[in-house]
């Protein structure tokens, strides 16, 4: 297939594009590299390095002889190119990620809020249109969260994407409908990722475009068999508070002899998926189309749940590190627990990689090997989701107010 993949310079988009290529279609990576801009007005770096991504494409064909198409492209800004692109190209499928992806970047100040909802959903209504305009019968496969679910503390498993409920009829009788499971974001950043589900539905019913929405975990690991290839390959490694993923933080936390720094009690159950899960499941997800006319296929992609202070003890019996608990920046219940449905990836031969010490330690020894390239003071989370919570949120990690919990 001729697969387009939005966003494919990304820390899920790149082994994607990898994965992908390697089985034999021929992939697009449509990119603006927003990624590294951010990287620029954070002060931060990727903790492994990163090429620029025409090397980074170059090291794959000299190394396999598939060459990746770069195209330098800005979706949400520039409606007409994107719409002459679809139809000078005919992709076969497009996967977006083409996304501010981070929850407390999106939580930062008001204009991180704006630019989150005008990049998001901007990106995601210009391809559905189009792809209504240019005539596009391409399968879509979009990255969205399982945190447009909200967490829920009721004990039943969150279903995929669906939820059968009855409603009472004005003479007394009860009829089942099936609708959408009731969203709930907990950031602006989750709240983009809803207002997503919206657009597809519209466009699914109105134009017969065939949508799958993939609602991921956190993801965690750096490796794919792919990016372990060539050291100019490897994946970005996000540590900082506002794009570094939770176990990935506690991870590099652990290399540098850092502190786990655990929010709140610590209670919040999250979803998660490995990296090499995750661009599996989009394999999967391609494989799978739904017809045109369908409703939106939504797949609940994760493999396993974990509460966060669970993870940091596990964490700590691998590598000896510490744990402290720090306020929470986040408007959120101390305490939940997750029960996810995720029996269709199960049932097109998902063979999930879960938690274990080997894997652990891999990602703690490539935090190791490029632990020189930590700045410190960038580990800590300290995006505030509201005006009050920030007044109480620790800002000072390594200073009076870590030693003082430790």
């Amino acid at each position: 297939m001729r697969i387009a993949v939005l966003g494919g310079d990304g820390f899920v988009g790149w082994p994607t594009v990898l994965h992908l290529s390697q089985l034999g279609h021929e992939i697009h990576i449509v990119d603006n590299l927003s990624r590294r801009w951010i990287d620029t007005e954070l002060g931060v770096q990727s903790l492994t390095p990163m090429d620029s991504i025409q090397e980074r494409c170059r090291i794959w064909k000299q190394l396999t002889g598939a060459k990746l198409h770069f195209h330098l492209l800005d979706i949400a800004q520039d409606y007409e190119r994107l719409k002459g692109w679809l139809a000078a190209h005919r992709p076969d499928a497009i996967i977006h990620f083409a996304e501010q992806r981070a929850a407390p970047y999106s939580m930062i100040s008001d204009r991180h809020k704006v630019y989150t909802v005008n990049n998001n959903v901007a990106a995601t209504h210009n391809l559905l249109a189009a792809m209504v305009e240019a005539g596009l019968d391409a399968h879509l496969v979009h990255l969205g969260t399982m945190g447009v679910y909200g967490y829920s503390t009721i004990g039943a498993p969150i279903p995929e994407g669906y939820l059968d409920v009855e409603v009472t009829l004005p003479g007394g009788d009860r009829k089942g409908m099936e609708i959408l499971y009731p969203t709930r974001p907990g950031s602006v950043y989750h709240m983009t990722k809803s207002l997503d589900q919206i657009l597809f539905q519209f466009y699914a019913q109105n134009d017969g475009l065939r949508i799958t929405d993939l609602h991921q975990g956190i993801v965690w690991g750096t490796h794919t068999d792919q990016t372990r290839r060539h050291e100019q390959l490897i994946n970005r490694f996000d540590y900082d508070g506002d794009y570094g993923t939770v176990l990935n933080r506690f991870l590099i936390q652990a290399a540098i002899d850092y502190p786990l720094t655990v929010h709140g009690s610590g209670g919040q159950t999250r979803a998660f998926i490995h990296l090499q899960d995750s661009v599996r499941c989009i394999e999967l997800a391609l494989s799978d189309p739904p017809a045109a006319g369908d409703r939106v296929k939504i797949f609940n992609q994760m493999t396993e749940t974990h509460r966060i202070r669970d993870l940091a003890a596990m964490v700590a019996r691998l590598t000896g590190a510490r744990v402290v608990n720090l306020p929470n920046p986040r408007k959120e219940a101390d305490e939940n627990a997750l029960v996810v449905d995720n029996a269709q990836f199960l049932a097109l031969g998902l063979e999930p990689t879960t938690l274990a010490d080997g894997l652990l330690t891999e990602v703690v020894d490539v935090a190791r090997r490029y632990a020189h390239r930590v700045d410190r003071k960038r580990v800590p989370c300290v995006s505030a989701w509201t005006r009050d919570i920030a007044r109480r949120v620790v800002d000072d990690p390594e200073g009076s107010a870590l030693r003082s919990v430790s």
